[in-house]
């Protein structure tokens, strides 16, 4: 189908509503005319000094830091406490102590990532959350990537772009681990 210009049919509205409703679901859909490779949304945060990407649908929303939660007897440190936010109550869990590297501090910067998983509600405390990252397919790398977090088991391939490298990190792999879900101190 040979696609016509939107200024080609000002003089025809209804064929200009229709020629926009079908750019608009197709650029919804990833199918805009003259995109050029794949491109894969992520949100970008550091643990540390080290910088990750998650998918962009494992994360439902970042928050602030809320100003109190409610620490839990016999937890591990790293389970910060739980937090009512909204109505909803979600544990907040320290990733950087978590994966033994030593506590996060918790300055203005740092976020909570709330992890969009049906059954394991989490809030994940990082120490800043650096906003949407794009990239293209042609920057997607397999290999694995050494971090000083410990977190490689946690890790799918990596984006790079120039000399930045962005680990792509799975928030589901995470919560469903055994390291995630044995909270109970010995």
């Amino acid at each position: 189908m040979v696609e016509t210009s939107l200024a080609a049919l000002v003089e025809r509205p209804f064929e200009l509503l229709q020629a926009m409703e079908r750019r608009s679901r197709d650029a919804h859909a990833g199918r805009e005319a003259g995109v050029g490779p794949a491109e894969w949304v992520g949100v970008g945060f550091r643990i540390g000094e080290e910088q990750f990407v998650a998918e962009r649908d494992q994360v439902r929303e970042v928050l602030m830091l809320p100003e109190s939660s409610t620490r839990v007897p016999g937890a591990h440190r790293w389970l910060l406490g739980i937090a009512n936010l909204r109505g909803h109550l979600l544990p907040l869990v320290d990733v950087k102590l978590l994966l033994g590297s030593g506590r996060t501090t918790l300055r203005r910067t740092a976020r909570v990532i709330s992890v969009n998983h049906r059954e394991v509600p989490a809030g994940l405390v990082v120490d800043e959350v650096l906003g949407f990252r794009r990239f293209g397919d042609h920057e997607y790398s397999n290999e694995a990537v050494e971090t000083i977090v410990r977190c490689e088991r946690f890790l799918k391939g990596a984006y790079r772009r120039g000399g930045d490298s962005w680990p792509v990190f799975d928030l589901f792999d995470f919560v469903e681990s055994n390291l995630f879900l044995q909270a109970a101190a010995d």
